[in-house]
């Protein structure tokens, strides 16, 4: 509650209940990043205090936006009221034949209902403004009192009494700079000759060490190229002299065995004749089944012709039989 007297600005608050909180803060819930570093603290402003802290636009709500999401909320909830009204109440029966349907007010007070409200042109017209004229010139108000005196030559100094001292410091100072600077020139002087010197020295020395280094570096490098040949013709000679071993070895070795391996492949049958080796791959095999399945034809026939001969004088001597034990009862019949 804030109060205005004539004594000035107070302020004074309704008394009010101590909040219950605790007497130290909870350690798991203090960040301990926003303890260490100020600069992750909302509160610390960055850059130049004095410039004026402009807020983005978002931070005060629009109330052209803030109407237009109250309008279209209200809208929404109006159709969702009339659609569940829609729902939940019952459609009109149909008319009645000659009859038709009309769409009336029920309300206690008619209103006319219109597509477009009442509109009326109305003109008016302001008054002519006379242009402002210029403000003013601002002289501030003078204060004080005006004074005068006069001084007249020789009341104050003597010009040229005065100045000579002046002049003697300023020559004197004049001189002595220009000596120091004429010195500290020749001693930058003698300073370059003496540093052309010595870097002519050190380029003398640095171009004769390199010289040394380069000379150096070629020696090793004939030394290492002359090692690598005497390496490779070591190692050359010893290869032709174990290649020389080996042939003679191997000629000593294998001089009978490429006259036994050929005569042992021959004799196994690896080099044959291909007319040979197809009369006994192909024809034999063929001439031999053919034989054999007409040898075996004749045998079936022989074989079917036996067994005809077989039945033939089997069924002979059963009718041979028969003729006799008719014969028998024929000569039993006659001597009855």
């Amino acid at each position: 509650m804030a109060s205005t007297e004539q004594g000035g600005y107070a302020f004074a608050q309704q008394p009010r209940a101590v909040s219950n909180r605790k007497k130290f803060r909870d350690p798991a819930l203090i960040d301990d990043r926003l303890a260490v570093n100020i600069m992750w603290d909302r509160r610390v402003v960055r850059g130049n205090t004095y410039a004026a802290q402009v807020l983005p636009a978002t931070a005060v709500p629009d109330p052209v936006s803030l109407q237009k999401d109250a309008e279209k909320r209200k809208l929404a909830e109006m159709k969702k009221r009339q659609r569940t009204r829609q729902v939940a109440r019952p459609n009109t029966p149909e008319a009645v034949g000659g009859r038709k349907h009309m769409e009336v007010q029920t309300d206690n007070f008619l209103e006319e209902i219109s597509d477009r409200p009442a509109e009326l042109e109305v003109e008016t017209q302001t008054d002519a403004f006379m242009d402002r004229p210029p403000s003013p010139l601002f002289l501030p108000r003078k204060t004080g009192v005006d004074r005068e005196t006069q001084i007249n030559d020789g009341d104050l100094f003597d010009f040229d009494f005065e100045v000579e001292p002046i002049l003697q410091v300023l020559v004197g100072k004049t001189l002595e700079q220009s000596l120091m600077e004429v010195l500290e020139e020749e001693e930058l002087a003698n300073m370059r000759a003496h540093q052309d010197e010595f870097d002519q020295i050190r380029a003398a020395e640095l171009a004769e060490a390199q010289r040394m280094e380069e000379a150096e570096k070629r020696r090793a490098e004939e030394k290492e190229r002359r090692l690598s040949q005497e390496r490779l013709r070591v190692a050359n000679e010893r290869t032709l002299s174990k290649k020389v071993a080996a042939r003679g070895f191997a000629h000593r070795y294998i001089g009978d065995v490429v006259s036994d391996v050929f005569g042992n492949l021959e004799t196994s049958g690896f080099f044959y004749d291909p007319l040979v080796k197809e009369i006994e791959t192909d024809f034999v095999p063929w001439l031999l089944s053919g034989v054999g399945s007409s040898i075996a034809g004749v045998l079936d026939a022989q074989r079917v012709l036996d067994e005809a001969v077989v039945a033939a004088m089997s069924a002979r001597e059963v009718k041979a039989q028969e003729a006799k034990e008719e014969c028998a009862r024929r000569q039993a019949a006659a001597a009855e």
